[in-house]
């Protein structure tokens, strides 16, 4: 029958997984930062002045749209994802072959099918296969990762397929705030949207990144070890900091979309990306610091040993923060092991820390033998993903 293909039981438990093969999309043509206006709108005239002071911050010189210059859609989430994917194969390597889709995303395009099954439909192949989704934020492309890793590593699979994608232009055009910013053009004198919610549109980004994972090494080219990977949750003691689809109140809890009234949802732009400035400055690098040395210790681990240091940054400004809280804590990562191409990608969310690699990986900078640290942190309830990688 058409599809059917018999799952092979791989049982080699405590074999090494290898990441052997990237690929990217990016849609359409960078956008600096003179253009922004011209795709994602402006709500206001002072939302200029917030642009020009959180790019000066920000450190990011062109971006990713999915869009046109009259605001029109050009790629969806899906199609990004799926081009990002078949960008993998080749003649040896068909989507026939893949066991595992494992998908990882923080603005899936619809809340139910999952974001994972709509790329697995939108790539339009005979077999079916496992899929799974993460949704969430910063840290879904390494929870999908984690579990990629992880079925290869028990045996339950030979390959896998892990995709991190992002359509964040969604979130951020000017028109999806038309109606809270009439609505507080009546009310204040100096009407200016809050600014939790004109900080992140001057930083984000779309595009796509694939990788694939085998339990053998490439035969050509280099293959990039997965040592381990860890991650963590703060949830316990910290509020939220970055939401959407619901609003905080006074005591910090979040309502969800659920509990307003449908007219509120555009009258209070529930659905627009928002971010706690205060709390993130407060928590994202110290919270990140303290998972390092839980990391440190449980796994008698140096980060000075690392030939690379890849963090995920949302802007330039936390670099010297978090070159901070390294010194305090004694681990020497000198300035010309970092690897970020957040200026030239921006803030692409959960798909960041595959671009750097694939970035790193094509740059021909990484060379055998190479150990790679890749740090995430998640500002949304403070969630953090860690991973070293052996070059091989």
């Amino acid at each position: 029958m058409k599809g059917t293909v018999s799952r092979i039981k791989y049982n080699f438990m405590n074999n090494s997984v290898y990441i052997n093969r990237f690929a990217t999309f990016f849609p359409n043509q960078p956008v600096g930062n003179d253009e922004m206006e011209e795709y994602i709108g402006l709500v206001n005239k002072k939302s200029l002045l917030a642009k020009r002071l959180i790019l000066e911050k920000n450190g990011i010189k062109t971006r990713y749209y999915a869009l046109d210059k009259n605001g029109r859609t050009t790629h969806t989430n899906v199609e990004m994802a799926a081009s990002a994917v078949k960008g993998l194969f080749d003649g040896q390597l068909t989507l026939r072959d893949i066991d595992l889709l494992s998908c990882g995303t923080a603005t899936p395009e619809q809340i139910m099918p999952s974001h994972g099954v709509m790329v697995h439909g939108e790539l339009k192949g005979d077999r079916h296969t496992e899929v799974v989704s993460f949704a969430g934020s910063c840290c879904t492309g390494m929870q999908a990762l984690k579990y990629a890793y992880l079925s290869i590593l028990a045996g339950e699979v030979g390959n896998a397929v892990c995709v991190a994608s992002e359509r964040l232009s969604a979130w951020i055009r000017a028109r999806y705030f038309e109606k809270e910013s009439e609505q507080i053009n009546r009310l204040m004198d100096k009407p200016i949207l809050a600014f939790e919610k004109e900080f992140l549109r001057w930083m984000l980004s779309d595009g796509s990144v694939a990788l694939l994972l085998q339990n053998k090494q490439a035969e050509n080219g280099l293959s990039y070890r997965i040592e381990w990977i860890e991650l963590t949750s703060f949830a316990n003691e910290a509020e939220t900091c970055m939401y959407a689809g619901g609003e905080k109140n006074g005591n910090g809890a979040l309502a969800g979309w659920a509990q307003f009234p449908e007219q509120e949802w555009l009258d209070r732009s529930l659905f627009s990306l928002k971010q706690d400035t205060r709390l993130l400055d407060e928590n994202i690098v110290k919270l990140g610091g303290r998972f390092l040395q839980d990391i440190v210790a449980r796994r008698r681990f140096d980060p000075s040993s690392a030939d690379w240091f890849m963090p995920h940054l949302s802007s330039m400004y936390f670099r010297e923060k978090i070159e901070r809280q390294l010194a305090v804590y004694g681990y020497d990562i000198p300035k010309e092991k970092w690897f970020i191409n957040l200026p030239e990608i921006g803030n692409v969310a959960s798909a960041s820390p595959f671009a750097m690699l694939e970035a790193l990986n094509r740059s021909g900078q990484a060379k055998k033998g190479d150990r790679i640290l890749i740090m995430v942190p998640e500002s949304a309830r403070f969630s953090y993903a860690y991973a070293l990688l052996t070059v091989c």
